[in-house]
């Protein structure tokens, strides 16, 4: 609210639209920023009968409120410019106003850093769209000054508007960008990047036990990460021989992305033509030889169905 405040006053001293349509997009920080706290605080609520894989999309469901308020301001301050390019005004102390937008601008991009950091670290989609909801805005602010500067020393004062209008294409683009992941969020959509880190770890740490594993889903609710998979293990293990390989399985996985996981296993038994790509070297019923071991791949560990060659 103190740098919606800031912009206002620059604005009353230099009667730049281009600092007005800055200020009119803080509007939507402030807002934005109630969602996400909301956001959050419905998120980290436990699972319960009606909610029974927590309460997580609630960030999703934040960030797409958050995009369309961006996508919003951006048409808002087209409309009050396309109204205003015809008028023909003479900006004043833009000395002073560059000195209080650029104040907000430092602020902005400091807060942005901190939300995408602490976003990042907790895995939080509320938190990265604020921050880089924040940083869009210091750099819209960055290009209004840089705009203004030139309109210091050409007096070239239509270009006030048309820095207006090329901030407002940027702030839509950003908009979309954020209504776009928050859907593929709430949508389930495979994280492609998440997948191939999460197969690159598999391959890199599977005991001889792990005969195949295929059918792997991977997705995020909130900072919580849902993993489920069938794992084909040696077909004459107990159950507790079996479940220890899940264990196995759960300590890796936390250990390479952090505790909040909730992991289902479906356990199979190896089949004859399993043999194939089987690199257990003490197997006394092994009934084919082994043809070589099969790398998991982003294509062959997704699919429904057990592995061979």
């Amino acid at each position: 609210m103190a740098l919606f405040l800031t912009k206002i006053i620059a604005y009353q001293f230099t009667h730049s639209l281009a600092i007005l349509s800055d200020a009119l997009e803080s509007i939507v920080n402030v807002i934005a920023g109630f969602i996400g706290l909301y956001s959050l605080y419905v998120a980290a609520k436990p699972r319960d009968l009606e909610h029974p894989y927590g309460h997580g999309k609630a960030e999703f469901v934040s960030a797409a409120i958050e995009g369309g308020l961006i996508v919003a301001a951006g048409l808002m301050i087209i409309y009050e410019t396309i109204l205003n390019f015809v008028e023909k005004s003479t900006l004043q102390q833009l000395d002073t106003g560059l000195y209080l937008i650029g104040l907000t601008a430092v602020i902005n991009y400091i807060a942005g850093t901190i939300c995408l950091r602490i976003g990042k670290k907790n895995t939080s989609l509320a938190l990265q769209a604020s921050g880089k909801h924040l940083q869009t805005d210091t750099y819209s602010t960055v290009g209004i000054i840089a705009g203004l500067v030139i309109i210091l020393f050409t007096k070239l004062y239509w270009l006030d508007k048309l820095i207006a209008l090329g901030m407002s294409v940027l702030i839509i683009y950003n908009g979309y960008k954020i209504i776009r992941s928050s859907l593929a969020g709430i949508m389930d959509e495979a994280d492609m990047k998440l997948l191939k880190r999460f197969i690159a770890v598999l391959n890199g740490h599977r005991p001889a036990n792990w005969i195949d594993l295929h059918n792997l889903r991977v997705i995020k609710y909130g900072a919580l990460l849902h993993v489920d998979c069938h794992l084909t293990v040696p077909w004459y293990l107990n159950v507790h021989e079996a479940h220890a390989e899940i264990d196995t399985l759960a300590a890796l996985i936390k250990q390479q992305f952090g505790d909040a996981i909730e992991l289902f296993v479906h356990t199979d038994g190896c089949m004859p033509f399993s043999c194939t790509v089987c690199v257990k070297t003490d197997c006394a019923v092994r009934q084919q030889a082994m043809k070589g071991r099969m790398e998991w791949t982003l294509q062959n560990i997704i699919a429904n169905h057990k592995h061979q060659l």
